[in-house]
C-alpha cells in the first residue's frame, strides 16, 4: 500500500470500480463504505486506519462463516458470492502472515509473558492481537496458541 490512508485507498478503489463498471466489486466496496459511515454516525468518530483494519477483518470473518454455512447447505452459488467479497476485502488488508511467521510470534509472546499452561491463553492472545490484526485469522491463531501452550 502507498502512503495514503486506508479509507482514501478504498474511496479510490470505489471510483475505479465505478469507471470500470465492475458491479460486484463496487457492491462490496460500497458495503465497506456503509460500515465505515455507520460507525462514524453511531460513535461520532472518524474511522482511522486501525479501526478500518478491524472493521475489514470482522467483515472477512463474517463472510468466511457465511460461505462455510452456504457450502454446508449445498448453496454453492451463495458461497461463491461470499468468497468473491472476501477476495475484494482482502485487497485492503495487509499481507497475510505465513503459519511459520505466526508460530514465531506466538513463541515470542509466550516467552515474553513467561506463560505456561492453558491459564496463560488470555495474556498471550492479548499480546498477539495488536500484532496480528488484519494479518491473520485470529481463530486459527487461537488454535495454534492452544497447541503451543498444551505442548
Amino acid at each position: 500500500m502507498t502512503d495514503q490512508s486506508l479509507t482514501a485507498s478504498i474511496r479510490a478503489a470505489m471510483k475505479a470500480a465505478m469507471k470500470a463498471r465492475d458491479k460486484d466489486r463496487l457492491g462490496t466496496i460500497r458495503l465497506i463504505q456503509a460500515e465505515f459511515k455507520r460507525i462514524e454516525v453511531d460513535e461520532r468518530i472518524e474511522v482511522d486506519d486501525a479501526r478500518a483494519l478491524a472493521v475489514l477483518d470482522k467483515m472477512v470473518k463474517q463472510r468466511r462463516d457465511s460461505a462455510q454455512q452456504y457450502a454446508d447447505a449445498g448453496r454453492d452459488e451463495l458461497a461463491e458470492k461470499e468468497n468473491a467479497e472476501i477476495a475484494v476485502l482482502q485487497e485492503f488488508l495487509p499481507q497475510q502472515l505465513s503459519e511459520d511467521e505466526i508460530i514465531a510470534l506466538i513463541d515470542e509472546a509466550i516467552a515474553a509473558s513467561g506463560a505456561e499452561g492453558m491459564a496463560a491463553m488470555g495474556p498471550v492472545m492479548g499480546q498477539l492481537k495488536p500484532k496480528l490484526a488484519g494479518r491473520a485469522d485470529m481463530g486459527a491463531v487461537s488454535g495454534l496458541v492452544k497447541q503451543r501452550l498444551s505442548a
